[in-house]
């Protein structure tokens, strides 16, 4: 600032000296040093301002380097979080997929086979975005993990997660949706909590059964308490977990992509492999938003497998 004041009064009083001194200029040698002289320093006085300003470019492009290489860490460890194949017995096949609006994801699923052949599985959306969100998650993901080894019931599962993401985070700053299910394939049974996630969509023998039973958000009270629900399923039914990154998606319009378009979009690809159902979502998603995204995209697709059970 003070090179940009300093080159301006030097130029303007080079200006009116040589418009006092036009007639003299050829006559005066000292006016002509004079101005010379103030030409001179002004040009370079520029140069030096012109130096600081590229040395200032040039330390920006690296600060922008590094923090790009620091975020494309983060985006592999976050993917290293989230599960490299999916457990093969159960009686579930699974699909998933997160597209991250900011590099990183602040949304989270996961699937890990337990004791006595359960397999349980979750999709959660932290608030917020970004790098915050993302270390939120990674937490979740952790403490989610070893309480699903260690406690049997969901409801207290979900109880405990809450209180310790109350514990961690400031009251109401942060928070967590969740939807956690635990299925039992020798009965084809699903007991779940829904913790303030959006409905997931059942299709096959109970398309239209809201899978409501739960609680608060995670993290909002310290004391929240979670009801469990139980559904029986059949080989062939499909559970469609998604984030609200999907039914949010809105044209520049305004106008979203909600749940009943999502619902008729998996139905009538139902027929079709888990993977190809998961494209075809995220592909029309994409679509209907445009090539921006504003919210993180989570899908988790489970789907009945084996024979239907005989009649006794």
């Amino acid at each position: 600032m003070r090179e940009k004041a300093y080159v301006s009064g030097v130029l303007l009083g080079a200006g009116l000296l040589l418009y006092l001194g036009r007639d003299l200029l050829t006559r005066s040698a000292l006016l002509t040093w004079g101005l010379s002289f103030a030409g001179t320093t002004a040009v370079g006085i520029l140069a030096m301002a012109l130096y600081r300003v590229l040395a200032e470019l040039r330390a920006s492009q690296h600060e922008l380097a590094r923090k790009g290489a620091e975020l494309n860490f983060a985006f592999e460890v976050q993917q290293a979080l989230f599960p490299r194949q999916f457990p093969s017995k159960g009686g579930l096949e699974f699909a998933a997929v997160c597209q991250p609006a900011r590099g990183i994801s602040g949304d989270y699923y996961d699937v890990l086979p337990l004791s006595d052949g359960r397999v349980a599985f979750a999709l959660a959306d932290i608030s917020g975005k970004g790098i915050s969100a993302a270390i939120l998650m990674s937490n979740l993901h952790a403490v989610l993990r070893t309480l699903a080894r260690t406690v049997r019931m969901p409801g207290q599962l979900c109880s405990e997660l809450n209180r310790h993401l109350y514990e961690i985070t400031q009251p109401a700053a942060k928070f967590a949706t969740l939807f956690y299910g635990e299925w039992n394939g020798a009965d084809r049974q699903l007991s779940y909590v829904n913790a303030g996630h959006p409905l997931p969509i059942l299709l096959g023998s109970g398309r239209g059964r809201r899978l409501d039973r739960g609680g608060p958000p995670l993290g909002l009270f310290l004391d929240s308490e979670y009801e469990v629900g139980n559904v029986p399923l059949q080989p062939g039914d499909t559970i469609v977990l998604y984030s609200d990154g999907v039914t949010d998606a809105e044209t520049p319009e305004g106008q979203p992509f909600g749940e009943a378009r999502l619902e008729t979009l998996v139905a009538a690809h139902c027929e079709k492999p888990l993977s190809e159902i998961r494209r075809v979502v995220l592909v029309a998603a994409r679509d209907w938003s445009g090539p921006e995204i504003l919210d993180d995209m989570t899908l988790l697709l489970a789907r009945v497998t084996g024979p239907a059970k005989e009649v006794q």
